[in-house]
């Protein structure tokens, strides 16, 4: 009994071994794997566009006068971008 438990543990080792790329990719999948300069770009634009539309909608509500100095230069550094 005990060497049929030895020969599974093993087995199982093995066959883990030989697969273990299959089992990362499957449960551990990497997020940006065809992450191409392009997909990067616009992955920062996007990005950037939500920060615009988000200090503009802030200023749209009670004008440039609602906006800290820190927003402020931010909205000027984007606006430059």
């Amino acid at each position: 009994m005990s060497g049929v438990l030895i020969l599974g543990v093993i087995v199982a080792a093995v066959l883990l071994f030989f697969n273990r790329a299959w089992i990362k990719n499957r449960f551990f999948p990497d997020e940006h794997r065809n992450y191409t300069i392009d997909d990067q770009f616009n992955s920062d634009k996007r990005e950037r566009e939500k920060e615009i539309d988000r200090l503009l909608s802030k200023m749209g509500k009670n004008g440039i006068n609602d906006l800290s100095p820190k927003d402020r230069k931010r909205l000027d550094e984007l606006s430059k971008m």
